[in-house]
């Protein structure tokens, strides 16, 4: 059975990239453009990852993994941060919010693909 993926980006072509890419690895991919958006999915679809922009209209990500984090339906699920926000304190808020990992924009999807399969416990195709 494949593995669900949630992607939560504010950035078209971002969800877009990723949602290729991955489906390519052979996951299933599902977008939301904003942090409510994606707490929403996330609680109806239970994803087995969630990767999550920080900077997104309505709701932004850092706010959204705590929601994710307190609900026990959606606290186990692991929380990568994809974003734009490289200082340190960004990051440091990120693991703080829940992220197991943090990745800066730019990225490279190889190795966002390593890092995912790592998470999930999966060994590379």
């Amino acid at each position: 059975m494949k593995k669900k993926i949630l992607v939560v980006d504010d950035e078209v072509a971002i969800v877009r990239v990723l949602r290729d890419r991955l489906e390519m690895e052979g996951f299933e991919v599902l977008t939301a453009y904003d942090g409510s958006e994606g707490v929403e999915i996330a609680q109806k679809e239970q994803p087995d990852l969630i990767i999550m922009d920080i900077t997104m209209p309505n709701m932004d990500g850092l706010t959204a993994a705590k929601m994710l984090r307190e609900k026990p339906e959606t606290s186990h699920i692991p929380i990568v941060m994809l974003t734009a926000r490289g200082q340190e304190s960004d990051e440091q808020a990120g693991y703080q919010a829940g992220a197991v990992l943090y990745f800066t924009k730019p990225f490279s999807t190889r190795q966002l693909v390593r890092e995912i399969r790592n998470i999930l416990g999966e060994d590379e195709l």
